[in-house]
């Protein structure tokens, strides 16, 4: 067996600190221009404070709306090897390829107060969705809601299935087994999925501003407020930009044993 060059040959290290620069330089951009002296009475002002109130309920919303909905459709996912599931897997990975602001248009056709089932909602059970809070955590779940399904599908493709099997076996039922069995051994890749779909929705921007708007109190969030923040007073807008990256990296920290060890 031959062993690995210890030497990186120079056609592949050059590319590969380019890559690391465009990666690093905006990070360390936004650091530099930081207003660390003024950083903490610009994140409690009223209107970061609000936006903060908003970002939370949203993104935690949408995490809950993940789990209820996600846990499901990974188990289907995973268990089935029907022809429409490849059909199925595509729709679900779609919002991660679609343009937020693409996602927004289609959810304000589909649920706005005229679109294909808004229009219902709206006469039918009194249910306004666009520029509402909870049209704002529609928004971010619709993003957010595949980062959890693939995080944990993968984990119920990687094992489980001879636990199940063996439940059946003595007779469980389906569902016993799936509450029982199945979900406790998910447990680690949900705590993940939660995470990433969590991180997700806090990021959210396109969809949000398309389909919830801009309204202070109610749908405006920290990127829509850091947005908004950019013409008007960029110091702030570089503190809100801060506070989330540490966020983000927060739940990087949090997803160290699974994605940045090998």
């Amino acid at each position: 067996m031959t062993a690995p060059p210890r030497r990186t040959p120079l056609p592949i290290a050059i590319p590969a600190v380019v890559g690391v620069a465009l990666l690093a330089l905006p990070v360390v951009g936004l650091l530099q221009r930081a207003p660390w002296s003024t950083m903490a009475t610009r994140l409690t002002s009223p209107e970061i404070l609000d936006a903060v109130r908003i970002s939370l309920i949203v993104s935690l919303s949408a995490a809950l709306v993940c789990i209820v909905l996600g846990l499901p459709l990974a188990w289907v996912l995973a268990r089935h090897d029907h022809p429409l599931i490849s059909a199925l897997r595509v729709l679900v990975l779609l919002p991660m390829v679609l343009p937020p602001v693409v996602g927004g248009t289609a959810l304000l056709f589909a649920l706005g107060r005229r679109g294909l089932f808004g229009e219902w909602l709206d006469r039918g059970l009194g249910v306004t969705l666009p520029f509402t809070t909870a049209g704002a955590v529609v928004a971010a779940s619709f993003v957010a809601l595949p980062f959890f399904v693939t995080t944990v599908e993968s984990a119920l493709r990687d094992g489980g299935v001879d636990l199940e099997e063996a439940a059946a076996a003595t007779g469980a039922s389906p569902w016993r087994t799936f509450v029982h069995v199945t979900l406790p051994v998910l447990r680690p890749a949900v705590a993940a999925g939660v995470a990433l779909s969590w991180a997700r929705a806090l990021g959210e921007f396109g969809a949000t501003i398309t389909f919830a708007g801009s309204l202070g109190g109610r749908t405006r969030t920290l990127p829509v407020e850091t947005f908004l923040a950019l013409e008007q007073d960029p110091e702030t807008a570089i503190a809100v930009s801060v506070l989330l990256l540490a966020v983000s990296l927060s739940v990087l920290a949090v997803l160290r044993g699974r994605w940045l060890t090998r």
